[in-house]
């Protein structure tokens, strides 16, 4: 069944069929980061952990695509602080994970992928996982996780061992 679904999604984004533009229209009108009820991408969410289980939640990011823009430098010109646009040196992925630990501080963050881009955004869903929650905590492959607090921040979730050449 997961199969199915897995190729169904992956048609959809390369054909860039008009329910999928449509979709991507809606979400952009949305907030940069927002709870939504189940995942997009089940057979991607299932493998990276995801179970319809109380306290797991998926959340919607959405991160800007490019380069950072910097300010322009006041106070005298001095060539070598005259650059505008620097490469970042993080992933837009593990930006996303932690714009979504920033704005929902009672969930961890267990894992996060790829849903599409559109113009000039990207979109992520990441899975979260409920410190509170009592089911969680007893089931020993998410309590593991539930232990490590502030992974997002810290580089620990999959994105941000990549960035940290981990």
């Amino acid at each position: 069944m997961y199969k199915s679904i897995k190729k169904t999604f992956i048609k959809e984004y390369q054909d860039r069929s008009d329910i999928y533009k449509n979709k991507m229209a809606e979400w952009s009108k949305e907030p940069p980061v927002s709870k939504i009820g189940k995942p997009t991408n089940l057979s991607r969410a299932r493998n990276l952990g995801y179970k319809a289980k109380e306290g797991i939640t998926v959340a919607r990011v959405r991160v800007r695509k490019g380069n950072r823009k910097r300010a322009t430098v006041g106070g005298g010109r001095k060539p070598s602080k005259s650059g505008r646009y620097f490469s970042r040196s993080k992933s837009l992925q593990s930006i996303a994970e932690e714009r979504a630990a920033k704005k929902f501080t009672n969930f961890e963050i267990m894992n996060s992928y790829f849903v599409g881009e559109i113009g000039t955004d990207r979109f992520y869903e990441v899975i979260m996982l409920d410190k509170s929650s009592k089911v969680l905590q007893a089931d020993a492959g998410y309590s593991s996780i539930l232990k490590n607090p502030h992974r997002a921040e810290r580089g620990l979730t999959s994105s941000g061992r990549k960035h940290r050449g981990i």
